[in-house]
């Protein structure tokens, strides 16, 4: 009878922080994350409810410093296919400059260019996990910070749950502040990313997130 116990604690703990789930995705087996890993269960998708996660790119997902050595930071590939198996939608929301198309889709094709023309990994950067799902400034105003391009991904999201993924402190604030279940990557002794198990369970929480029939 242990199981239900920790499921309905696991679903009180995500419910009372949903706004900052950063803190329930600790280390080690006595965390909320494990438990939520004992509990989904393994054959579990998201698709049953609805989530979205979102990430910015440079030192996030790739590595895009000034020494043209683009390529993916450890972990970030075997998240993204962790997430692809679980039929969870991914997008991203990163600055580019506004010149580089008067669309979303003109500057997201600029942007795979830019990547593509100076990545080093071993495997190409998987594009068609975000499909028409990659946000980037229209104007210099909104550029991030600016909360915008988090308004935009949100609203496109409809009635799902969202999350947020990023390297600064100060963009995971944004992204709590407009609503996301935000999660800072690549910080020593966490998961390098927001544990895929975590992301799942959020969907199936009341509220934002049951998708409308």
């Amino acid at each position: 009878m242990r199981k239900p116990t920790v499921r309905k604690a696991t679903w009180h703990l995500l419910l009372a922080m949903s706004g900052c789930v950063v803190a329930l995705a600790g280390p080690g087996e006595g965390s909320a994350a494990a438990a939520v890993h004992r509990t989904a269960g393994a054959g579990e998708r998201a698709g049953d409810g609805c989530v979205r996660v979102y990430f910015d790119l440079g030192e996030t997902l790739v590595h895009t410093a000034d020494d043209k050595s683009v390529r993916y930071l450890p972990h970030a590939a075997e998240h993204l296919r962790a997430l692809r198996a679980r039929h969870i939608p991914v997008g991203l929301i990163t600055n580019v400059p506004p010149f580089w198309g008067s669309t979303d889709a003109e500057r997201a094709a600029e942007l795979k260019r830019v990547i593509d023309k100076d990545w080093k990994g071993s495997r190409p950067f998987d594009w068609s996990d975000f499909g028409d799902r990659i946000f980037t400034p229209r104007t210099e105003a909104e550029r991030k910070p600016a909360p915008t391009l988090w308004q935009r991904a949100k609203k496109a999201a409809g009635p799902c749950r969202v999350v947020y993924q990023a390297e600064t402190t100060d963009e995971v604030q944004v992204g709590t502040s407009a609503g996301y279940v935000s999660y800072q990557v690549n910080r020593p002794h966490w998961p390098a990313f927001m544990p895929v198990p975590l992301i799942a369970a959020l969907a199936h929480l009341p509220g934002r997130g049951q998708a409308e029939g």
